[in-house]
């Protein structure tokens, strides 16, 4: 289903519905350099990264970006998205002890909660702006927006075939809980950026990740327009926290008039 879709109408539709600040992207997994060298106008990076900043760029300056693990500034990085890393060493997580973490026990639980795609079957990792159609198509689909606009995609996917979500904290590290669990499960996974995703990779204080495969887009989609339907859009009105609350709830219900 996913190579019939129009990812550039999509990425459009979700700029207007939840008025987006940053280019919705895609990010796909390689097995093969070579097969992620071949994507059209990729840019290779110059300079060591972290996976935030290679994010940001196409989010933030519409690139299409390439990379293998030599890329990737340590393990941290390249264990998320199964570039590398995931040793035993790693696993530990003692050099974020006295960082983030209190000890080395808890630096190793943290390393254990985090969602990781597994290590030894890809090579190479690329995100592009979802409209560029050069993923052909992208593994997950991805884009940042607001708490309130989060809630609202997040109700249009519940919109039919209601499902409850169930996400995580990991903490730092986050993007486990965005790109990592959604790469690993392809399943919807929204996430609380971390420090260091805000500090490297330009993630602004209001903004949240979702992440998710893009089969579920026009789902989502067709979920707000629904709701739209209903006089329920985003951004949300302000009723007024004084007022009688009985004739705002009626244009919903009609029985609380």
């Amino acid at each position: 289903m996913t190579s019939t879709l129009d990812l550039s109408q999509l990425a459009a539709d979700l700029e207007r519905v939840l008025k987006l600040r940053a280019i919705p992207f895609g990010m796909k997994l390689f097995t093969t350099v070579d097969e992620m060298a071949a994507v059209p106008k990729i840019r290779r990076p110059k300079a060591v990264h972290t996976t935030d900043q290679i994010v940001a760029q196409a989010a933030r300056l519409g690139w299409t970006v390439g990379i293998t693990a030599d890329n990737l500034v340590g393990d941290q990085c390249k264990s998320v998205v199964g570039l590398g890393g995931q040793s035993d060493e790693w696993r530990t997580g003692k050099h974020m002890k006295g960082v983030w973490y209190a000890t080395v026990e808890d630096t190793a639980k943290h390393q254990a909660a985090m969602h990781l795609v597994p290590t030894g079957k890809y090579q190479a990792l690329a995100v592009s702006p979802l409209s560029s159609g050069r993923l052909n198509p992208p593994d997950i689909a991805l884009f940042y927006a607001t708490p309130g606009a989060m809630m609202y995609f997040i109700n249009g996917l519940q919109w039919a075939g209601y499902k409850r979500f169930d996400w995580s904290v990991v903490g730092e590290s986050a993007c486990a809980d965005s790109w990592g669990r959604a790469l690993s499960t392809l399943e919807p996974s929204l996430s609380i950026p971390c420090f260091a995703e805000r500090r490297y990779g330009g993630v602004l204080d209001d903004e949240m990740l979702m992440a998710l495969p893009p089969d579920l887009l026009p789902k989502a989609l067709a979920g707000m327009e629904a709701l739209g339907r209903n006089g329920l859009r985003y951004p949300f009105p302000q009723y007024g926290i004084q007022q009688d609350v009985r004739d705002g709830m009626a244009a919903s219900y009609p029985d609380r008039k």
